[in-house]
């Protein structure tokens, strides 16, 4: 999450910091019990739950959803962090501020529990920046990109109804808490869209038109490096806006950008592409070590430098971890 928005936007009138239609009104007269479900929505893109959920695919796909499953794991992480990437460089150059209510005090449900009431507080308050949606972005791109890179799962039609219908509903969820406008889960939408088409097409995606031929069952072909290399150089833009302007917060997101983009063009250099679904017993292991770093990272979000080296290493880890496998039994063997 992001600092507090300290400075006046970058680019002043393009995006007005007054840029509601009545939404708000709208979702004030909703059902509290409303509300609460939609506060529970938006985890389906909290950066953790998306990562998370890209990393199980990567690392357990198999034949049945992709024909090279690692290749188009890796290659929808790849796009997620493009897409994370361009959402902290138009936070930084935009700078507007959140709708008011993001900024408390909450407006807790009597009838909550104290627990719920903790978690319902955390959700429906949020600084930063509100353009464009971090949480659209995320959740447009993450499930596009599955629905695109996971060709062997259910029909196209189903794959990019149901892709459709989350990313659309976790941004009617930002509305409905009050932590965005209409406008910013709108541009979110569509950044994530076209960011996920862009990564596809730098990852050589011949259904995108890179070969001068579309075709399917392509994941054979596909390469995350340029798109992770891609998402690093974004963010060192973003990283360089947000300085200029005094951005705290987004330094660190751009910081975090950087390092996941570079992560992961460096763990990808460990894989070929065709390693088999990683062992649950090297998995869980795993898991546990890269959460652990992974939270770190963001604890020690006051230390720049300590958080790059986290993030680093968390992606690197997480992106490598296929070729673990057979290079363990290679060292055995020798």
């Amino acid at each position: 999450m992001s600092g507090p928005a300290a400075a006046g936007p970058v680019a002043p009138g393009l995006v007005s910091a007054e840029r509601g239609v009545g939404e708000i009104a709208l979702v004030d007269a909703l059902p509290e019990a409303v509300v609460v479900v939609f506060a529970a929505v938006t985890h389906l893109a909290d950066p953790w739950f998306l990562f998370g959920l890209l990393a199980v695919g990567y690392w357990f796909g198999g034949g049945r959803v992709a024909g090279s499953p690692r290749r188009a794991g890796a290659t929808a992480i790849a796009a997620v962090t493009c897409a994370y990437a361009a959402t902290a460089l138009g936070k930084a150059w935009f700078a507007v501020p959140r709708p008011p209510g993001a900024v408390g005090p909450a407006d807790v449900p009597a009838w909550l529990p104290g627990l719920l009431s903790a978690w319902y507080e955390g959700q429906v308050l949020s600084d930063g920046f509100g353009f464009p949606s971090g949480h659209a972005t995320g959740a447009a791109a993450a499930y596009l990109a599955l629905a695109l890179v996971y060709d062997r799962a259910w029909t196209p039609g189903r794959r990019y109804l149901a892709a459709g219908a989350v990313a659309v509903a976790v941004a009617a969820s930002r509305v409905v808490i009050e932590v965005h406008y209409l406008v910013d889960v709108l541009a979110g939408l569509a950044v994530g869209v076209g960011v996920v088409l862009g990564a596809l097409w730098l990852a050589g995606d011949p259904r995108l038109g890179r070969s001068g031929e579309a075709s399917d069952g392509a994941t054979d072909a596909l390469d995350p490096t340029l798109p992770f290399l891609s998402a690093a150089v974004v963010s060192a833009g973003a990283l360089a806006v947000a300085v200029a302007g005094g951005h705290t917060g987004e330094v660190v997101e751009a910081g975090i950008g950087i390092a996941t983009g570079a992560g992961g063009a460096i763990g990808w250099r460990f894989v070929d592409g065709d390693e088999p679904a990683v062992p649950i017993r090297i998995a869980l292991p795993a898991l546990v070590v890269t959460g652990g770093l992974w939270v770190g990272a963001y604890v020690a979000s006051e230390s720049l430098a300590v958080t790059l080296a986290a993030t680093t290493a968390v992606v690197v880890a997480v992106v490598a971890l296929p070729a673990l496998p057979s290079r363990v039994e290679s060292l055995g063997a020798s």
